[in-house]
């Protein structure tokens, strides 16, 4: 009888999934440490460190197929494209692409493979943004020691671009012009120029066209910086050192993510308080995203401006359009 009253007394009763959430979201959204929230829910350290990435792969799976699909169909793009053109004045834009760093502490028996160029140690995470500030293709996990371009062109992307299979909409003519064009990503110098991919003219001494051309491409890939902004604005974890080890920073990364499509989702209004705006002559009114703590950006390594035919050819063409009748815009000539 004595015996069994005091198992009784120590068995320990199941934390309720609410409380689990609770913690975890906390966690998500302060960066507190696993020993400040034992003491401020009073759950032990280990129990936390255990039930965190279990509730973080909970929120990525129950909500992926709602606010990150696996698969993207040619109307999903034509809706994006459409959305591009709509806000941001960049017809056939599909996504601005990029990647940033996420802290981590030295995983055990990694060697240099997670120390990037900027000194510390990092995973990477690289994503396909669209034109409301969405995430619509996510990498995460990569070492912090690769570049963009490295990890660019070992990703599920390229190859999609490449072959076709990422079901971009067929090329078709500008508004207003009549040479067929096809669909692109708006990347910086980090990535190949190609006609699916179209980054900024990196000379120098840029001509007036081109300074137009840099300039209607950057305001539509500023998107890009604005979502990993108020992502790591929201989730504060995002910003400091992740003591996990890579699997479960990797499952942080989801999870806040996701989280950060459905706010976008379910509560637009909120956007408002964090991301850029433009005033009534469309110049730049910065972000409360850009007064806190910011990710890293990722190496641009060593690709820089190479492009193929297609690319170059594109890229002249879509200058020349954004100069003309046809496809200027009445203020561009007061941002150069």
């Amino acid at each position: 009888m004595h015996t069994s009253v005091l198992r009784a007394q120590y068995e320990w009763e199941p934390l309720e999934p609410g409380l689990k959430l609770a913690v975890t979201l906390r966690h998500l959204a302060t960066g507190s440490t696993y020993a400040d929230l034992m003491y401020a829910f009073r759950v032990a350290r280990n129990s936390i460190s255990l039930f965190v990435p279990k509730v973080c792969e909970a929120i990525y799976l129950a909500y992926k197929d709602e606010v990150m699909p696996d698969e993207i169909t040619t109307e999903d793009w034509m809706r994006i494209a459409s959305d591009f053109e709509r806000i941001w004045n960049l017809p056939h834009a599909c996504g601005a692409l990029d990647g940033k760093h996420i802290r981590i502490r030295k995983p055990p028996n990694s060697g240099s493979l997670f120390f990037n160029y900027k000194h510390f140690f990092s995973t990477v995470m690289m994503a396909l943004v669209d034109a409301d500030y969405k995430f619509i293709w996510l990498s995460v996990g990569s070492y912090g020691s690769a570049s963009d371009s490295q990890i660019f062109r070992d990703s599920e992307l390229r190859p999609m671009l490449e072959d076709g299979t990422l079901d971009l909409p067929p090329p078709s003519p500008l508004p207003n012009g009549e040479t067929d064009i096809p669909y692109f990503l708006i990347g910086d110098d980090a990535f190949p120029l190609r006609s699916w991919m179209m980054k900024p003219y990196s000379r120098k001494r840029l001509d007036h066209d081109e300074r137009i051309f840099n300039y209607r491409l950057s305001r539509a890939r500023r998107i890009v910086e604005n979502a990993f902004g108020i992502l790591a604005m929201r989730f504060q974890i995002l910003i400091g050192t992740m003591q996990q080890l890579p699997e479960t920073v990797d499952l942080i990364v989801l999870s806040c993510t996701t989280l950060h499509n459905l706010l976008r989702i379910r509560k637009r209004a909120d956007l408002q308080l964090f991301a850029d705006e433009e005033d009534n002559n469309h110049n730049l009114i910065e972000g409360q995203w850009r007064q806190g703590a910011q990710l890293t950006d990722g190496d641009p390594g060593y690709q820089r401006n190479f492009g193929n035919a297609a690319g170059i050819d594109q890229r002249n063409y879509l200058k020349n359009y954004f100069n003309s009748e046809a496809g200027a815009v009445d203020w561009q000539e007061n941002m150069i």
